[in-house]
């Protein structure tokens, strides 16, 4: 047991999460992401969303100021973005280099970023379309 971290950070999670260097993404997937499929590695998190991951992270995780972009979203095909995109931008933007535009890919797109990605995690989420990518920075002091 550690102090300060949250206890849905498995101690995998946590490995991972030092493992990965500048540039590194992880994939927060929600309940229907092909999380398996599409993964080098994979945690697996049923149970927790993606907002409670932020939270639990973002004060262990710096976010990459070498892009234009905080996170990487799947496109909506809706009216209207989801409900959970502004908490993300609240969550996110509240952390150093968090405050950038996010970027939007199609879901072939999205996947295959995915593909590449470092990590995914399959959280319990159950808004659809709340898949996000973040990608890991450089502590600066």
């Amino acid at each position: 047991m550690l102090k300060g971290i949250s206890p849905i950070v498995s101690p995998e999670l946590l490995k991972i999460l030092a493992e990965m260097g500048h540039g590194d993404e992880i994939v927060f997937g929600d309940s229907n992401f092909p999380a398996a499929s599409h993964a080098q590695r994979l945690v697996r998190a049923d149970g927790h969303s993606i907002t409670a991951f932020l939270d639990a992270i973002l004060p262990l995780f710096p976010l990459d100021y070498a892009v234009d972009y905080t996170a990487v979203l799947m496109v909506y095909r809706g009216d209207k973005e989801p409900d959970v995109w502004s908490k993300y931008k609240e969550k996110l933007g509240a952390w150093p280099d968090g405050d950038k535009q996010f970027l939007t890919l199609q879901k072939p797109e999205f996947y295959e970023r995915a593909k590449k990605a470092y990590c995914v995690v399959a959280t319990g989420e159950s808004e659809g379309f709340a898949n996000l990518i973040i990608r890991k920075g450089v502590i600066r002091n």
